[in-house]
């Protein structure tokens, strides 16, 4: 839907959200019908259009009222925090009010508006107003006994406004099976809004909805709004879409070792995280961690609770070695703790609005959801939790829920049923082995990365949650007592292996100590019997050496030839 229509002239606002439903406010120089029944918000809704007019965009204002005087009206607004006395003082704002006397009306039956209409153009020419609210218009008609003077003066009333260029907002209430009391200002008004006040399960919400708008587009659904301190807040929840931006930025968990399980670099930036479990399982200590993680980064986190107080959760935080209230002193934390019963569903919706407007966070956590649940209202929840992850989304918040599976159920699913719209779920299990309850948990599902597929048990310590290695035994995977009998059974066993290697490695170093003493006795043995024989050869050689020599000296003392001598060696 375009915020803005070029076609029509328009008069903004300056209400949150009226301007988005209404394409850019109200038809400027024309005529508003703003109907509804006792206490639904009229008055304020056309005050606040005339102030923030005089204060946000320069158009002074005429507001005439009918019922209440212009002290009472300043007394009434100034909860909102406008200063009407302040605006008239400076020209911006004239206040008047006409005190029509019915009782008159019906004993004479004259009725014209001509005085009312010196009087209006008065106040307009003397402040140039640009602006105008008649509040009520029940008041002026009341009583007139004669219905064709009554559509004649309605007529004329529109009219004059119209002539005159003033965007004006004409309150009225609510008839019986019709809009107004008169049945006909809705049809000369070129804009009709309709405000009421709805009760479900003993809540109620007030609402608005822009039933015709001559020449512009507009939004068409029920809208919830809100009127606190700040004045009125309109939240167009249904006119959201899927064009959102996507990051791939990623941020941490606040566990180291849950960022390994999602790819080493926990969730993406502005996804949606759900954490569900049993009682018990830690959901509430892993939206713990994801806070300070996010705070710790100089970002803010706003954390909405609705089964404890802040200072339940920050106390019970403390315990596992996070300290919250740090954050919340920074101002980086912030805390919006109520009952799911304290409203209805959309008016949730429009004050997490409204608090993620003011603050900024880029970390929103709802814990649990399923507090919103009651009998039969499953497809609602639904409803406001898919525009709520829509908002936060198209704003690249990264959201986080938790919500509480009840025993008996099928772990795998949420009361809300909202698990296809998210894009990151963390499982948290109870399981009960060998007589106790150990925490496990599971990545059913991440969208855009690559994730474990393994089940972790983990602790919750003094030092915050640590997860531990998965642990399969003989049966299948072990957790707790179990775990640790198992570990220490296969630690002895372990030893014991140890043992026996060590016990092998010393007989096998024996042994190769007795056999190099062997092999050196061997070798001493073997050098004395080479010496030996060596020494036996070389005595040889020598004696053979003197008989050559002998027989030399023989044969020369005979003067033998050299035959001969051969010959008496052959003979010897």
């Amino acid at each position: 839907m375009s915020t803005i229509d070029s076609a029509l002239p328009k008069a903004a606002t300056g209400i949150s959200g009226l301007d988005e439903i209404t394409c850019g406010g109200l038809p400027r120089g024309r005529p508003t019908l703003v109907c509804g029944g006792a206490g639904c918000g009229k008055t304020l809704l056309a005050m606040e259009f005339l102030v923030r007019g005089a204060t946000d965009f320069g158009e002074p204002g005429v507001f005439i009222a009918f019922e209440e005087t212009a002290e009472e009206l300043a007394q009434n607004v100034a909860s909102l925090g406008f200063d009407l006395n302040d605006l008239v003082a400076r020209g911006q704002l004239a206040l008047d009010f006409v005190a029509v006397e019915r009782s008159e009306l019906e004993q004479t039956g004259d009725f014209d508006l001509s005085g009312l209409f010196i009087r209006l153009g008065y106040a307009i020419d003397s402040i140039g107003a640009k602006r105008v609210v008649l509040d009520t218009i029940e008041t002026i008609f009341a009583g007139l006994p004669n219905p064709l003077i009554l559509r004649a003066e309605l007529r004329r009333l529109f009219r004059w406004l119209k002539d005159k260029g003033v965007t004006a907002i004409i309150t009225g209430e609510r008839g019986d099976g019709q809009l107004t009391r008169q049945g006909l200002e809705e049809y000369v008004s070129d804009c009709v809004i309709t405000l009421d006040h709805q009760q479900r399960d003993q809540t109620w919400t007030r609402r608005l909805r822009v039933l015709k708008y001559r020449g512009s587009s507009h939004g068409t659904n029920d809208y919830p709004f809100l009127i606190d301190a700040d004045g009125i807040s309109v939240t167009p929840i249904t006119s959201l879409g899927l064009d959102h931006p996507v990051s791939t930025e990623r941020i941490s968990s606040g566990v180291a070792r849950l960022d390994t399980m999602l790819g080493d670099n926990g969730f993406f930036r502005g996804s949606s995280v759900l954490v569900s479990g049993t009682a018990g399982t830690g959901k509430s200590s892993l939206a713990g961690h994801f806070a300070a993680a996010t705070c710790a980064r100089g970002e803010r986190t706003l954390y909405f609770a609705f089964e404890e107080p802040a200072a339940q959760i920050q106390r019970n935080m403390s315990t596992i070695g996070l300290d919250l209230a740090r954050w919340t002193k920074q101002d980086l934390l912030r805390f919006h703790a109520a009952r799911p019963s304290f409203t209805g569903l959309e008016m949730h919706l429009t004050l997490i609005h409204r608090a993620v407007e003011q603050f900024a966070p880029s970390v929103v956590i709802l814990d649990p959801l399923n507090s919103f649940i009651t009998q039969g209202n499953e497809l609602e929840v639904k409803g406001m939790l898919t525009r709520l992850i829509d908002f936060l989304k198209t704003r690249q918040i990264t959201a986080l829920f938790t919500s509480l599976t009840l025993g008996g159920e099928s772990l795998e699913r949420t009361d809300s049923a909202i698990s296809s719209l998210i894009d990151t779920w963390l499982l948290l299990m109870s399981v009960n082995t060998g007589g106790e309850r150990n925490r496990a948990l599971s990545i059913l599902k991440s969208r855009g990365m690559a994730h474990s597929n393994q089940t972790r048990e983990f602790l919750i310590t003094d030092n915050g949650i640590q997860l531990r290695d998965v642990y399969v035994g003989p049966g299948g995977v072990l957790t707790g007592s179990a775990r640790l009998a198992q570990e220490s059974v296969e630690e002895s066993e372990q030893l014991e292996r140890q043992q026996e290697i060590e016990r092998r490695k010393h007989d096998l170093e024996r042994r190769r100590t007795i056999l190099t003493a062997q092999i050196a006795a061997m070798q001493q043995e073997f050098e004395a019997q080479e010496s030996e024989t060596l020494a036996l050869i070389d005595r040889e050689l020598q004696r053979q050496a003197r008989s050559v020599q002998h027989r030399a000296s023989m044969a020369s003392v005979r003067r033998a030839d050299a035959h001969s001598q051969m010959a008496e060696e052959d003979k010897t």
